[in-house]
């Protein structure tokens, strides 16, 4: 099996949020790739991800569906934060000059052992502590 892939937050808001169908059918696409193991995510990621449906997106989501929503993700592997993590995010920030939240994104995904990060949030085609990271829209 080759190396999983990881989804930034904006890859499962794009999955829900019908404001932007194009975007939305992409996402969708790659949220099928975590579904048979392919991706993993964080809990960050969750997080971020109930936060925006809540408080952010062109409709907001009730809580009792985004609970919904986040129990449909339960086959998904997730990576929990430990200082681990949280050291190599400053160490992210220092090396490449992003924003921590973004460093907490690499450093759970370069410890998963992933390939890639699909996001639109990180410079695509760069690579962070050997991830390649690729936006997908």
């Amino acid at each position: 099996m080759s190396a999983p892939d990881f989804l930034d937050t904006n890859i499962l808001v794009y999955a829900y949020d019908i404001a932007d169908p194009q975007k939305q059918a992409i996402a969708q696409e790659l949220v099928r790739k975590a579904f048979a193991g392919e991706v993993v995510i964080s809990s960050q990621v969750l997080a971020e991800f109930a936060a925006t449906l809540l408080h952010k997106v062109s409709r907001a989501v009730s809580p009792a569906d985004v609970v919904a929503l986040l129990d449909t993700f339960a086959p998904i592997k997730v990576i929990l934060p430990d200082e681990g993590i949280v050291r190599r995010a400053v160490e992210a920030r220092a090396a490449y000059g992003i924003h921590f939240y973004d460093g907490m994104i690499v450093a759970a995904a370069e410890r998963a052992g992933c390939e890639r990060i699909w996001t639109e949030d990180l410079n695509a085609g760069q690579k962070y502590f050997g991830v390649l990271v690729e936006n997908p829209f």
